[in-house]
């Protein structure tokens, strides 16, 4: 074999590889953008949402509608339609909104995929509408999972997919999709300046906020009203009470009348465990402080100085977000 013929394979293969990922994009940008709308909110902002039930239901983020006064759905044909908030759960930064299913019934619910399913390296499709520009397609791939995102109300979000899929303001709330066409993940923030470094929140998050916002509009979740910061631990002091971790929560701030108030915890005391489970980080405590845990009698364990404390605490219920 020549040179001349190697070269020319070489060519081949390549231009196969690319029509193969050519045909995947569009293959997922030709199924799924009937789905996605732009959603206009008092005439002030653009984000984007998609068609998750046949009978009107859609997702955006909680960002893109927060109180919103009226909302208009753009289909994109150009239609436009009268959508109402369902509502929200700004810990997640996802929303529900809600259009007469007669002016979608054409129009294909898209599938909430298993986000653990995904792969680091995955071709992933995002539709949206970035500063307004309807249905613009862009392709990525996942550059990370796993990751924990900070919302504006101060909650972590976990299960957060990282991708380099070009997004910029005005994708928020759309879908970011696997080859297959099913969404893997509501796209949600851009870091800038940085390029390439984009996040979405993942499917499994999505489809819990999904039926729960369809059932009782709101999501419930347990509080205990602390303000705190992920600190490390002196060694001696954890090795003596043997505590089995290197880090806890220094607590920074009680809210009055909370029941972290009532249960005795103070400024300066570092949380080490809730209940049965070792806290190593605020991160840690906020995923144990589920709906179940309102109302209902745990241990808090803090180191106090050079001493281990044991408290009882009763979690409230969060009162929502302004």
């Amino acid at each position: 074999m020549t040179r001349h013929d190697t070269s020319d394979s070489v060519q081949y293969r390549e231009a196969v590889a690319l029509d193969a990922y050519s045909q995947a994009v569009v293959g997922v940008a030709e199924a799924v953008s009937p789905s996605v709308v732009r959603v206009e909110v008092d005439g002030r902002g653009v984000g984007s949402g998609f068609i998750v039930t046949p009978d009107g239901y859609l997702l955006t983020n909680s960002h893109v509608v927060h109180g919103s006064r009226q909302l208009k759905v753009v289909l994109n044909d150009g239609r436009a339609l009268v959508g109402s908030l369902v509502g929200e759960d700004p810990h997640t930064d996802l929303a529900l909104l809600r259009v007469d299913a007669a002016d979608i019934s054409e129009r294909p619910a898209l599938k909430l995929a298993e986000s653990v399913t995904l792969r680091v390296g995955q071709l992933v499709v995002a539709i949206g509408n970035p500063l307004g520009f309807h249905c613009t397609v862009t392709a990525g791939v996942v550059s990370a999972l796993g990751r924990s995102m900070r919302t504006q109300s101060g909650r972590v979000i976990d299960d957060v997919v990282q991708t380099d899929a070009a997004l910029n303001p005005g994708n928020s709330g759309g879908p970011l999709c696997n080859v297959a066409g099913e969404v893997v993940g509501v796209n949600t923030a851009v870091i800038l300046p940085a390029q390439g470094i984009c996040f979405a929140v993942g499917s499994r998050t999505a489809a819990f906020v999904l039926s729960r916002l369809i059932k009782d509009g709101r999501i419930r979740r347990s509080y205990l009203g602390v303000g705190g910061q992920t600190v490390p631990l002196l060694r001696r002091v954890a090795r003596f009470h043997q505590i089995p971790q290197e880090s806890g929560i220094f607590v920074t701030s009680i809210a009055p009348q909370s029941p972290a108030s009532a249960s005795g915890l103070r400024e300066g005391d570092i949380v080490v465990r809730f209940g049965d489970t070792w806290t190593q980080g605020i991160a840690d405590l906020q995923r144990l402080l589920t709906e179940d845990e309102v109302g209902r009698q745990s241990s808090l364990t803090v180191v106090r100085g050079a001493h281990k404390v044991d408290l009882s605490v009763r979690p409230g219920e969060m009162p929502a977000a302004a």
